[in-house]
């Protein structure tokens, strides 16, 4: 083998090289654009998603702002699912809680996962949960009926914001969906997830 042609088959492996490195950098970037995508709409509110916190702010204000709640089932859960409260007014600032409860009228035990969002989407950039359900399996034998609290705010600097300091009515909705519980998880005995709440 002449140099010229060593010198050719070692530019071509090195072309194939960097040709599959590209095609499993671009492999690597479409797995990761869903939870990229969703750190960033947490972290910037984008898209009605709310931002998350470990405590509510040191201000309260006096300015009351409504909030809706509103409940989805998709049409594969066999569930009812609705807001224990359907509207609360509170306070800018003012840490609350909500419930929202849920109930399996299937035969066997089921497993759900809610998703949510706030409207208007300006809003997700200010309302805050502390505590929430979503994301998290919720897993109910059959009959069963759980409450499931979110503890949330609304941030002052909602006022700050030109395009939100008008907002009077924040909607949380959430829709639950039909999901696959995790290998090894047992379901939460009926005692453990009934009950009534005073």
């Amino acid at each position: 083998m002449s140099a010229s042609a060593a010198s050719l088959d070692a530019r071509n492996r090195r072309v194939a090289l960097f040709a599959a490195l590209f095609v499993a950098a671009m492999v690597g970037l479409a797995f990761a654009s869903v939870p990229l995508y969703r750190l960033f709409c947490q972290a910037t509110g984008y898209g009605g998603i709310p931002q998350r916190a470990d405590r509510g702010p040191d201000q309260v204000l006096d300015r009351t702002i409504r909030i809706r709640f509103d409940a989805n089932v998709d049409s594969g859960l066999p569930w009812s699912f609705e807001p224990v409260q359907q509207v609360m007014d509170v306070k800018i600032g003012e840490q609350a809680l909500a419930f929202f409860k849920a109930t399996n009228n299937g035969s066997t035990p089921i497993t759900g996962t809610a998703i949510f969002n706030v409207a208007p989407e300006l809003g997700g950039r200010y309302f805050t949960k502390i505590q929430c359900f979503c994301f998290k399996q919720q897993t109910l034998n059959p009959g069963t009926t759980a409450e499931m609290p979110v503890i949330f705010f609304v941030d002052p600097k909602i006022l700050e914001d030109e395009d939100t300091k008008n907002i009077s009515e924040i909607t949380l909705s959430y829709t639950f969906y039909h999901s696959d519980p995790p290998p090894g998880i047992a379901v939460v005995p009926e005692s453990d997830k009934s009950g009534s709440r005073s």
